[in-house]
């Protein structure tokens, strides 16, 4: 009975070791966001920021490189897009983007063109933008202020976890 007891009881802890890796739920539920980009993109004076006159002409946010999603270890769909806003600070933001869920999923600049394949982004070296926020719907990423975009030229989606390049978007433009 005590041998039975213990079996059980290891099981379980194996089981929920299993579930924490694998996260099993995520197959089926989907985690969407939909941000909207005239926040992010709000004219300085929209902000409280006063402008000069020099500056007036210059509020609307500039796309500056751009790429479509391609599947890699997973269907994905999208664009991806980098703005930049009047004060210089970058966005990345995806529109209709879709693809699978996953545990630890993150975002990153790779440098490369592109990247079909998990080697190439871990050989290139890459560039942590954050967490992914869902895997749905439309979303902004705030760039960090030293990426190079003449190196990093595009996008993916890499399950930590697993280091498994769910996707990629080539950035077309992508110059600093």
């Amino acid at each position: 009975m005590q041998r039975r007891t213990m079996l059980i009881g290891l099981a379980a802890i194996i089981g929920a070791g299993v579930w924490y890796a694998f996260r099993p739920e995520r197959l089926f539920i989907d985690k969407s966001v939909n941000e909207s980009f005239s926040a992010v993109a709000a004219a300085p004076e929209q902000q409280g920021i006063a402008m000069s006159r020099a500056t007036e002409g210059t509020t609307a946010a500039r796309a500056i490189a751009s790429g479509r999603f391609h599947g890699v270890a997973h269907a994905t769909r999208g664009t991806a897009t980098v703005y930049e806003l009047p004060s210089g600070k970058r966005v990345l933001r995806f529109t209709d983007f879709r693809t699978s869920n996953g545990p630890d999923v993150r975002v990153y600049l790779v440098a490369a063109s592109d990247a079909n394949d998990d080697a190439t982004v871990t050989r290139a070296g890459y560039l942590e933008v954050a967490p992914i926020k869902g895997n749905t719907g439309n979303q902004n990423y705030d760039l960090p202020a030293g990426a190079d975009l003449s190196r990093y030229r595009a996008v993916t989606i890499w399950c930590h976890r697993f280091n498994v390049n769910f996707a990629t978007a080539p950035l077309a433009g992508a110059q600093e």
